[in-house]
């Protein structure tokens, strides 16, 4: 019997039970969840990292995005506001679609 210890989406269980399967879950306090959220993170990320075809990307890209809304809403943020922040970034800071390297900046 495969062991996970991982969190995982909401209707997971429902999915391997509908597979014929049993599986054993537990609820994750708050401290453990946003622990386990960024742990998830992290293995989306690099899920992404390794992804060699668009789609792949794509869909990891997407499972980054989930996380970011369970994130933000823990940090006591809608989407709406993080999408907010972001915007207000862009206006002062700019995107990262000109693709600018920086190499060094002059000290006085």
């Amino acid at each position: 019997m495969p062991v996970y210890n991982k969190l995982v989406r909401d209707k997971i269980p429902a999915i391997i039970e509908a597979d014929g399967k049993a599986c054993t879950t537990r609820i994750l306090s708050d401290q453990e969840y946003e622990k386990e959220l960024k742990i998830k993170l992290n293995e989306e990320v690099n899920e992404f990292l390794e992804a060699n075809k668009t789609e792949e990307a794509q869909e990891e890209l997407a499972d980054i995005l989930e996380l970011i809304h369970a994130l933000a809403h823990i940090n006591g943020a809608s989407f709406k506001d993080i999408e907010r922040i972001r915007r207000e970034k862009v206006s002062k800071r700019g995107t990262f679609n000109d693709k600018i390297f920086l190499i060094e900046v002059e000290d006085d």
